[in-house]
């Protein structure tokens, strides 16, 4: 028999690791072996460019809407808008040279959108805002200007994120294509040479900002009823297209101005060359009345191209709030996008995504766009914001992002333009029709000040 002694020794030994044991209930082991298997698929996934941490990000997205009057787009309302002829923040020292042409075809690039940004950092409220916003009152947002500007309401603004820095009181993103699909491809092989710096583009993005105290504007915002005036000052345009800067003169008439020679010969051939004669006859009769000067003069102040894009105002919604909007709807009833159309094009674009990768970055890509099939842009500017790609083999990595060409600093993802706005621009479904899947703009994070007025910055293209 054993001895009593040791069988109470090994009692207690018993009793002491009986003690030492922590119980837990089947659900506490449960969540323990999924907590474990969250940080192995985090670290996993940690080294992806795709993954989904730009979800967890505030996303503001933008929709276009024909403009209620027209003043609402003038650049002293610093606009945020689509189409026609940009709005320029700095309307005297403009980009010029190489930087207006498209690096293939060396044609002057059309004016594709804007996005103009107010710093509203009052010291009582540090609220960033973008407006004009889908679903924000007057009510409300007069309340809401009255606690964060002295000088009362500006309700065509949009939320500057860069809050921190006087000199970006304005900042406003351009952003300019060649409307060739050929130069587009072009661009979509070229982005991938290294390094990105030297690469050709047909896509191009300038960054303008100005401090609060600047030569164009008052320090004091537009009271925004149409009664507003600018500066006046500003650039020559382009007769054409009324986008860049004008510096070469017709040499009949010494009046209409041009960017480039192709510029100049295609205003002559849609017209220019009647209006030019009519001019110069004008200006040599001696009985040439005011009237007729006048009106030859008002021709030539009006844009003469007619390839430029409808023009449009963005204004934005977040999209958390668009979520609890579809929450307890079956969809958007005022879409101008129809579903029909939609499925259409998600099916006509998917046919080009065979690997298993690309397919579930087109589903996921789908079913994001899906739930507002109207909005053309989606802007989240965070040091962990990422956009939402389409195709996932065509994704860029660190190495393609260039750095800030001007402070070497790294630059971040801002925003991302859908192919939606193709459709509110009427281009035709055509083999040779301009298309992509999407654009993301990426910019200086400090948003760096340089002796240049507008910086260029990056976009990278998947179609």
């Amino acid at each position: 028999m054993p001895d009593e002694a040791a069988m109470d020794l090994d009692g207690d030994s018993m009793e002491e690791q009986l003690k030492a044991i922590q119980i837990s209930s089947f659900e506490e082991d449960e969540e323990e072996d999924q907590d474990e298997e969250v940080e192995e698929d985090a670290d996993s996934n940690s080294d992806d460019v795709g993954d989904d941490d730009s979800e967890a990000e505030p996303v503001t997205l933008g929709f276009v809407e024909k403009p209620k009057n027209g003043w609402s787009l003038l650049r002293h309302m610093f606009p945020c808008k689509a189409g026609g002829v940009p709005a320029w923040l700095d309307p005297i020292n403009l980009p010029s040279g190489k930087s207006s042409l498209c690096d293939f075809c060396q044609t002057p690039l059309q004016f594709l959108l804007q996005l103009g940004f107010k710093c509203l950092d009052e010291k009582n409220f540090r609220k960033k805002l973008w407006f004009p916003h889908r679903h924000f009152t007057l009510k409300a947002y007069r309340e809401c200007a009255n606690i964060c500007h002295p000088f009362g309401s500006q309700l065509e603004r949009v939320y500057a994120p860069i809050s921190e820095k006087e000199s970006t009181f304005h900042r406003t993103l351009f952003v300019f294509m060649c409307p060739s699909m050929k130069c587009i491809l072009q661009y979509k092989h070229e982005q991938w040479k290294c390094p990105p710096e030297k690469a050709s583009r047909s896509v191009k993005v300038f960054r303008c900002q100005l401090a609060r105290s600047n030569p164009f504007y008052s320090s004091v915002p537009p009271k925004g009823d149409g009664t507003d005036n600018s500066s006046g000052i500003g650039a020559q345009l382009c007769n054409w297209c009324g986008t860049w800067n004008g510096d070469k003169v017709c040499s009949s008439c010494r009046k209409a101005r041009y960017c480039s020679e192709k510029h100049q010969a295609m205003h002559w051939l849609s017209g220019h060359k009647l209006v030019c004669q009519q001019m110069k006859t004008y200006s040599e009769s001696s009985n040439s009345s005011t009237v007729n000067n006048r009106r030859t003069s008002n021709e030539l102040e009006k844009v003469a191209s007619n390839t430029l894009w409808p023009e449009y105002e963005i204004i934005n919604e977040d999209e958390c709030e668009f979520d609890m909007e579809m929450s307890g709807a079956n969809g958007y009833s005022g879409s101008m996008v129809s579903n029909d159309r939609s499925d259409e094009t998600f099916k006509a674009l998917s046919k080009h995504f065979e690997a298993d990768d690309d397919k579930k970055s087109w589903t996921s890509f789908q079913e994001c766009i899906s739930k507002a099939p109207e909005q053309v842009l989606r802007y989240c500017r965070s040091p962990r914001a990422k956009p939402v790609w389409p195709i996932s083999s065509g994704q860029p990595s660190q190495v393609d992002t260039p750095k800030c060409r001007y402070c070497g600093g790294p630059s971040v993802f801002e925003f991302q333009i859908l192919p939606q706005l193709l459709y509110y621009f009427g281009v035709k479904d055509d083999v040779d029709s301009l298309d992509w899947s999407t654009i993301a703009v990426y910019t200086c994070e400090a948003s760096c000040e340089a002796s240049l007025s507008y910086k260029e910055e990056f976009a990278w293209i998947q179609v």
